[in-house]
């Protein structure tokens, strides 16, 4: 795992919203899974340790207008989540970060009407360029969809990527650590979130 520059490296959380991984979630499977794991607190005790370290902390989250504006009905995905008991709304509840993930008055929140990625047709891009942003940690949600899409953005935008393997979670279980073994590793620096906090405490 590579060493870390606080000013040159941000941590992103992907969909950890309460529509997503609340108690409320409209992915109940998924949602299990990410508390039963113990994955949304590791992201929550990275997050705070990113701060604490001066490491820029972004939250990505998925939404939807309530006309569907903006938005494709391109994949089974998409069409099947405007039939969903809870909708990911701008606006509501369900598209605020999950506890006991925190966001602070430092934080960056990217949102997104459309898509599969956090990259893709927003300003997250521009947001880490612009802070001069080379080292991205990628966490959160799922290791279905959204987390490889996002870490295969960033690796063709020129970032390094690290995935804490145990602070990202899909559905069922096992599809996390094949997903990791046999796609994200193969891109990016897979870590612990023990190893982070300790790169983390020892940079205060």
């Amino acid at each position: 795992m590579p060493d870390f520059d606080p000013a040159t490296t941000a941590l992103l959380t992907v969909e950890c919203q309460n529509g997503v991984v609340g108690e409320e979630s409209a992915l109940p499977e998924l949602a299990e899974e990410a508390r039963k794991s113990g994955m949304l607190e590791r992201v929550a005790a990275l997050v705070d340790a990113a701060r604490a370290a001066g490491v820029q902390v972004l939250h990505a989250v998925a939404e939807r207008r309530p006309d569907g504006r903006g938005a494709s009905t391109n994949a089974r995905l998409f069409r099947a989540a405007g039939k969903l008991p809870v909708r990911q709304l701008s606006g509501s509840r369900a598209v605020e970060i999950a506890a006991p993930v925190t966001v602070a008055e430092q934080d960056l929140v990217v949102r997104r009407l459309h898509g599969l990625s956090p990259m893709a047709g927003t300003d997250l891009d521009a947001l880490l360029r612009n802070l001069g942003v080379r080292t991205l940690v990628v966490t959160g949600v799922s290791s279905n969809i959204a987390i490889p899409n996002t870490v295969f953005d960033a690796v063709n935008l020129g970032y390094q990527v690290v995935v804490p393997a145990d602070a990202i979670a899909g559905v069922p279980a096992s599809c996390t650590a094949e997903v990791i073994r046999n796609s994200l590793a193969l891109v990016a620096a897979v870590t612990t979130t023990e190893a982070l906090l300790e790169q983390w405490t020892a940079a205060r």
